[in-house]
């Protein structure tokens, strides 16, 4: 079992919000705990997006609890319907991921409903000790370990390119066990999903907390190169589940060592370009840059062929087809990966004239 920064930062967040309730002699502190469990979110984008939508949700629900209390006292039909009425409330201001906090309020609140004067004072001290909660979670999670999604991105690539190349180069020759080949795929499945939702989070922080100015332009190219990073490895996984529903074994064995050689010569296009980009390659004159050219060439042949019947040769021009495909997608990541170090190179080496130029005048 890993652990990981944000079973940390829930641990320390859980403690710093117990600690602030003691001090202040606010109580129970267990909600503010349990607030700042239901806080702490993966990026800190969606952790000020989550807490701007739990102080909504919970003045409404605290505000609508503490009218409850006063009319129907801390009955549990009353408690029952004022939670109804909050969960549809949530859910028609679009803010579900706050029900289950906003509920723990209304909760907090009613079950202190009794004397007018005695449920204002209780119902404050409980929503403050939830809005501590709350507060503790979001402060840890940009003081402690924040998060580093760009890293977490190009390590989770190279475990789905790993995962997704030996997949591929199995899938014409099938010499992999059943049993390990659908654990592989299980696994390559699940990385891949990971991989989207640390896309999404970089990709929310760079538009929403990005700074303004010349560094945007970098921070764009960067979120261009790694969408077409998830892109290329997106269409490989098409590859692989192509080849395992349509591909035939044809009997002399030539058409696998076709198909075998034309994948493996785009794995290792598709891995030569992650290399570069990681600065492990030259920029230029390394990697040759012909994966869209030499899969239309192979589409072309698989569509000459006539050595089979109309059906099998229909399956392997599909096949064929997602493999061109994949090549196109391999050929455009190079681009922008080319493109991306071009750019980057040339505002490194621009800066000493800008200063030069600064001093001189």
């Amino acid at each position: 079992m890993e652990l990981g920064a944000r079973v940390l930062k829930t641990g320390v967040a859980v403690t710093l919000a117990l600690y602030i309730c003691a001090l202040l002699g606010l109580t129970p502190a267990i909600i503010g705990a349990v607030a700042a469990i239901f806080t702490m979110q993966p990026s800190i984008y969606r952790s000020w997006r989550h807490i701007l939508d739990q102080v909504q949700t919970n003045v409404l629900g605290a505000g609508l609890a503490l009218l409850a209390g006063m009319f129907f006292s801390n009955e549990p039909i009353a408690i029952g319907l004022i939670c109804i009425v909050v969960i549809m409330v949530c859910i028609k201001l679009k803010m579900e991921s706050t029900i289950g906090l906003t509920l723990v309020t209304v909760i907090a609140v009613m079950d202190v409903a009794g004397d007018a004067s005695v449920h204002w004072l209780f119902a404050v001290n409980r929503f403050l000790v939830i809005m501590i909660g709350i507060g503790s979670a979001f402060l840890v999670n940009i003081a402690f370990f924040p998060p580093q999604h760009e890293k977490h991105f190009l390590k989770q690539v190279r475990f789905v390119f790993g995962q997704l190349s030996l997949l591929l180069r199995t899938s014409i020759s099938v010499e992999m066990k059943e049993s390990v080949f659908k654990k592989q795929r299980e696994e390559l499945l699940k990385a891949l999903h990971k991989l989207e939702d640390i896309y999404e989070m970089f990709e929310e922080e760079r538009k929403k907390l990005g700074k303004r100015g010349k560094r945007t332009l970098s921070g764009v190219r960067l979120l261009v190169v790694y969408k077409q990073m998830l892109r290329t490895l997106r269409k490989g996984l098409d590859v692989q589940e192509t080849v395992g529903r349509y591909y035939f074994h044809a009997d002399d064995g030539r058409m696998d060592d076709r198909f075998d050689r034309q994948l493996e010569e785009l794995i290792k296009h598709h891995e030569l370009v992650l290399l570069k980009f990681e600065g492990k390659l030259k920029a230029h004159g390394t990697v040759p840059n012909r994966s869209e050219e030499s899969s239309e060439a192979f589409l072309q042949e698989m569509m000459r062929n006539r050595t089979l019947d109309e059906e099998h040769s229909s399956r392997l021009i599909l096949v064929a087809a997602t493999i061109y495909d994949y090549g196109c997608q391999i050929t455009r990541l190079d681009r922008v990966v080319n493109n991306y170090l071009d750019k980057n190179q040339s505002g490194r080496s621009n800066r000493p004239n800008r200063r030069r130029t600064a001093e001189r005048a």
